[in-house]
């Protein structure tokens, strides 16, 4: 079994910054792509962030500036510095990663989402 938990989501001033982890543990070979999603009230889910193994990354527009994502290959983690956030950027964040299991099988796993509310 293979779980991810988030962690570092809050509440922040416009302007402010925040950094979200996402550890991924359990029956792991290997990870390819790994990236982030948000949710913000009556929206879809849609892609903020993507990393693929070798680093190469991906922004959606309305964060490319602002957000840094990476990764820690070595221990299965995910980053996302954000930075300059706005109202805008309020929603719950998701990890999301492709795994290859320990018995070859590829899945799709998600973390549980993490609340960041951007505020004065």
């Amino acid at each position: 079994q293979v779980q991810l938990v988030e962690s570092g989501g809050g509440l922040v001033q416009p302007g402010g910054s925040l950094r979200l982890s996402c550890a991924a543990s359990g029956s792991i070979r290997s990870i390819n792509v790994m990236g982030w999603y948000r949710q913000a009230p009556g929206k879809q889910r849609e892609v903020v962030a993507v990393i693929t193994s070798g680093g190469d990354t991906n922004y959606a527009d309305s964060v490319e500036g602002r957000f840094t994502i990476s990764r820690d290959n070595a221990k299965n983690t995910l980053y996302l510095q954000m930075n300059s956030l706005i109202p805008e950027d309020t929603a719950v964040y998701y990890c999301n990663t492709e795994i290859r299991t320990v018995l070859g099988a590829r899945r799709i796993y998600w973390g549980q989402g993490t609340q960041v509310t951007v505020s004065s």
